[in-house]
C-alpha cells in the first residue's frame, strides 16, 4: 500500500519505524534497512527515508560518521533510487553541515542518471534556503563549467534562494548573461521570472539587471517577468499591470 494511501496515525506511525529501522542499521553496522527503503518503488518512501536520516545526522553525535561513509557509498550503487536518495539525505545533512557531503554533491553533479542529478538540483535548493554561504560558494565553482548541463543545473538550482534574497544569487546569475547554449540561457530568463515575482523581488533583480551587458538577453528576462505575474497572479506581489509600470518606469542615470 502506498504511503499516501495509510491514514494519517498509519503514516506517522511508518514514518517512526523508518526512523527506527535506521538507526538499528547503524547500531548494527548493517544497511538492510537503509537499502530496504532508498530503493522502494513509492517516492513518499523513500522522501521518508531521507528526512529521517537527517534527523539521525542531527541528532547523535555517534551517528554522523557512519551516516556519511554509508551515503558515500550509497553512491555506487548499482540502482539509480539509492543513489537519488542518499543525495537527497546528504541534502538534509547539508541546510546545516555542508562540509561533509561537498565532496558527494560534486560526485553526484556528474551521476549517468537524470533523476540523481534532479535529486542534486532539489538538495541545492534546500540548502541555498537554510545554509546558504557554503552553498553558494560551492555553486559558483560550477557555473563556468564546460558541460552546459552543469550550468543549467546550477542556475536552476540556486533559484529557491533568489526568491527570498535575490540579491545573494544575482551576482552569480549574471555570470551567465553570455552563455552561448540556449538551453541555459532560456534557464536563466526562467530563473530570473520565478525570483521577481516575490515579495521585495521585482525591484531588486531590475535594478541588478541594468548593470548587465548582454541587453537582448534582459529584454527577453523582462517579458519573462510580465508574463510570469499573469501566470502566477495568484501568487505574485504585484499585478501585472503594477508590473509592467515598474519595469517601464524611466531610470535616473
Amino acid at each position: 500500500m502506498g504511503f499516501y494511501n495509510l491514514t494519517k496515525s498509519e503514516r506517522e506511525f511508518k514514518v517512526s519505524f523508518i526512523y527506527q529501522a535506521l538507526e538499528t542499521d547503524l547500531q548494527s553496522n548493517q544497511h538492510t534497512a537503509f537499502l530496504s527503503f532508498y530503493s522502494n518503488e513509492d517516492t513518499y518512501i523513500r522522501k521518508a527515508a531521507y528526512i529521517q536520516t537527517g534527523r539521525l545526522y542531527s541528532i547523535s553525535e555517534s551517528h554522523k560518521a557512519k551516516l556519511l561513509e554509508l551515503l558515500y557509498d550509497f553512491l555506487e550503487h548499482p540502482d539509480f533510487k539509492v543513489r537519488q536518495t542518499a543525495v537527497s539525505a546528504a541534502g538534509e545533512i547539508g541546510m546545516k553541515d555542508f562540509d561533509p557531503i561537498e565532496t558527494l554533491m560534486d560526485t553526484a553533479l556528474f551521476d549517468s542518471h537524470h533523476s540523481v542529478r534532479n535529486a542534486v538540483i532539489g538538495s541545492v535548493k534546500k540548502m541555498g534556503q537554510k545554509n546558504p554561504t557554503p552553498l553558494l560558494r560551492w555553486a559558483n565553482q560550477y557555473l563556468e563549467h564546460p558541460d552546459k548541463e552543469i550550468r543549467r543545473e546550477i542556475c536552476h538550482g540556486i533559484e529557491l534562494r533568489g526568491r527570498t534574497h535575490p540579491q545573494d544569487i544575482l551576482p552569480l546569475l549574471q555570470q551567465l548573461e553570455w552563455d552561448k547554449t540556449a538551453r541555459v540561457k532560456n534557464t536563466l530568463v526562467h530563473v530570473l521570472g520565478q525570483i521577481a515575482y516575490k515579495k521585495c523581488c521585482l525591484e531588486t533583480v531590475l535594478s541588478h539587471l541594468e548593470n548587465w551587458k548582454n541587453k537582448e538577453l534582459v529584454a527577453k528576462a523582462k517579458l519573462e517577468i510580465i508574463d510570469v505575474h499573469d501566470r502566477y497572479k495568484n501568487f505574485a506581489f504585484y499585478s501585472q499591470e503594477e508590473a509592467i509600470k515598474i519595469i517601464n518606469k524611466p531610470t535616473i542615470n
